[in-house]
């Protein structure tokens, strides 16, 4: 069993940055594809970004190449996701999920992934 904590959420005026982290405990970390998600309210869960165990692939939804980066550090059992340019419409919760068998056909689907965390809040201001 593998318990995700995310930190780091907040408020960030548009144009801001913000960097999140999720913790894992209980498993083993570096063979987990590591993922973030999103929600907004009134909206459908939405894949944002994952990243392979070791850190040679990652994958990006289209609304946020360019401005968004994840990282790993298998060391410390955690993942990062950069969020740089932030705009009103990143404001979500910003769920991480580890998944032991993650298809790369697949990797935005969240019914790859195993297990998630409760979630941060980010809201971006106009």
């Amino acid at each position: 069993q593998v318990q995700l904590v995310e930190s780091g959420g907040g408020l960030v005026q548009a144009g801001g940055s913000l960097r999140l982290s999720c913790a894992a405990s209980g498993g083993t970390f570096s063979s987990y594809t590591m993922a973030w998600f999103r929600q907004a309210p009134g909206k459908e869960r939405e894949f944002v970004t994952a990243i392979r165990w070791n850190g040679g692939n990652t994958y990006y939804a289209d609304s946020v190449k360019a401005r968004f980066t994840i990282s790993r550090d298998n060391a410390k059992n955690t993942v990062y996701l950069q969020m740089n340019s932030l705009k009103p419409e990143d404001t979500a919760v910003y769920t991480c999920a580890a998944g032991k068998y993650v298809s790369t056909l697949y990797v935005q689907r969240f019914n790859q992934y195993d297990y998630w965390g409760q979630g941060t809040q980010v809201t971006v201001s106009s």
